[in-house]
């Protein structure tokens, strides 16, 4: 391992966050003799937190691809963890975020399984017997070396995708059948293996669009659907403009802190943006990789003060806070999704064949652009026309329609992801019986579901067993963007070690080689 890679591996040690796991292992099933909703459960016990609850695991076959008649089956894991109460109401159905993330591993508030079944079943194309993932893709993801975001960099991102598409289907796998559609239609088998005649959901991010379009589908089987983060048809793609316009209000709330370092926070970043430090030290600085990270640490309020208290720091001369965060990319980036999965989902729900992804995710006027959003649908076409063949869903569901299942939306307002203002313009409207709580400076799901739990769990609680809002808990809680351990002196206790961890590696071996050769001597 050279010094540059410890030295990053030292610092995201340090500094980052977080990697999706895999659900938990359940008894086998042959889909050679098995048919399309054969269910196996047996009794396990699931732990959360320091208490452990009765639970029942096993797994449920599926067609692939529910089009086709003569599609194989594929399996799916299952896990049901018992309501505590002895008069448990409809069941809870979880559907985590992504795409491209396990459906596995919910942490349901405790107060929610005194009185209801919470049930997670596995997202095909991450969970189950096939996994979509693209190593192709995890290499080319890293880029050129100069620029993740340039057109050498996204042309072999281009490349890594047909790759990966081609390479899955050799192997017998159905793209077309890795889809929102078959989603819903994998939680209809589930519901109707476990027995139960309606379910509430509970919903993230991604898994909202899932929700939507579930209650709609089958309006008769869900009872209520609280969804955190949430993001209506056509939201995959993270546009420039909203992202600009949320830079323009933090930047308005540094303004007003303790001791701002800059009267301006988006003309600092803008500048360095588009201009950025080729390198700190001898470690060189990829500006679309410090993008990409940027936009991603910005989902939440406590990494947002650390992404901009390294672009400040930057434009006063030390960039080893954008350095970090060119090299966490490379740790981080690559293993952050089940990308074939995370590509047939999108791809099917939300990409537009006409359209410019390249030219529309960087505006010359924009503040950083969508970089996100430029790496991954701006390699999703190139010279030879798309490079993921699945093929879009039925405009049924690639749109709103009018709902009457009680729905509860949950928001920050200063979410990067699922911005509160798309639920509010795009999504309410069609809801007639939906309700919307906006919380004020907190971002994406994890600011929701963790700075006040005991708020968020009893606005939960009461949603699911009355279709009624109790927000009272919540307290307003400004953003503080101090930040005691920032990137920049991060980077710089990690370069120190690197540099102190050399000479006790050498001192180390030497005095084994002493040993060793003493001993021979005797």
């Amino acid at each position: 391992m050279n010094t540059t890679t410890w030295i990053a591996f030292s610092a995201i040690s340090l500094a980052f966050f977080l990697a999706a796991c895999g659900g938990k292992k359940s008894s086998s099933i042959s889909l050679d003799e098995a048919t399309p909703g054969d269910f196996q459960l047996k009794p396990c016990t699931i732990k959360l937190a320091s208490e452990k609850y009765a639970a029942d695991c096993g797994l449920l076959a599926v067609p692939e691809n529910r089009a086709d008649e003569e599609s194989r089956l594929i399996s799916l894991p299952v896990t049901r963890i018992r309501a505590t109460g002895d008069t448990p109401a409809e069941p809870i159905f979880y559907l985590e975020g992504g795409p491209g993330m396990s459906n596995m591993n919910a942490k349901p508030p405790k107060k929610l399984l005194e009185s209801h079944d919470f049930i997670m079943v596995g997202y095909r194309g991450v969970d189950g017997s096939v996994k979509l993932d693209c190593p192709e893709v995890a290499q080319a993801i890293i880029g050129d070396g100069v620029d993740v975001l340039s057109k050498a960099s996204l042309a072999g991102m281009s490349a890594a995708m047909r790759q990966c598409a081609i390479r899955l289907e050799s192997e017998g796998v159905d793209l077309d059948g890795y889809t929102i559609q078959e989603v819903i239609a994998d939680m209809e088998a589930a519901r109707i293996a476990l027995g139960y005649e309606r379910i509430n959901l509970f919903s993230f991010s991604y898994g909202t669009r899932v929700a939507q379009l579930y209650a709609t589908q089958h309006p008769d089987q869900i009872h209520r659907s609280a969804m955190v983060g949430v993001n209506p048809p056509g939201h995959f793609v993270w546009e420039p403009e909203m992202i600009d316009a949320q830079i323009e209000h933090y930047s308005q709330l540094y303004a007003q802190s303790e001791d701002p370092r800059t009267a301006d926070l988006v003309q600092t970043i803008s500048k360095l943006s588009h201009n950025m430090p080729e390198n700190w030290l001898f470690f060189k600085i990829d500006p679309g990789k410090v993008k990409i990270v940027s936009f991603a640490m910005l989902f939440h309020r406590n990494t947002a003060a650390m992404v901009f208290d390294a672009w400040l720091s930057a434009e006063n001369g030390d960039p080893s806070g954008l350095a970090l965060m060119s090299f966490a990319y490379d740790f981080i980036i690559p293993n952050m999704s089940v990308y074939g999965e995370f590509f047939s989902k999108g791809v099917s729900a939300d990409h537009d064949p006409n359209r410019d992804y390249f030219d529309d995710m960087e505006p010359t006027d924009s503040i950083i652009g969508s970089p996100m959003s430029k790496l991954i649908w701006g390699s999703a076409r190139d010279e030879e026309g798309a490079t993921w063949p699945t093929a879009l869903m039925p405009e049924e569901y690639r749109q709103m329609k009018p709902s009457d299942i009680e729905t509860l939306l949950v928001s920050g307002n200063i979410d990067f992801s699922t911005p509160a203002e798309f639920a509010t313009e795009e999504l309410l409207p069609y809801l007639r019986n939906g309700k919307q709580v906006i919380l004020s400076e907190m971002g994406h799901t994890n600011d929701v579901m963790t700075r006040q739990p005991e708020a968020i769990e009893r606005l939960l609680t009461y949603f699911f067993d009355t279709g009624e809002v109790d927000d009272s808990l919540f307290t307003y809680e400004p953003i503080t963007f101090e930040v005691k351990a920032g990137f920049p002196a991060i980077a710089k206790i990690a370069l120190g070690f690197a540099f102190l961890g050399v000479p006790i590696i050498v001192f180390g071996l030497w005095k084994l080689t002493k040993r060793f050769m003493n001993r021979r001597k005797k």
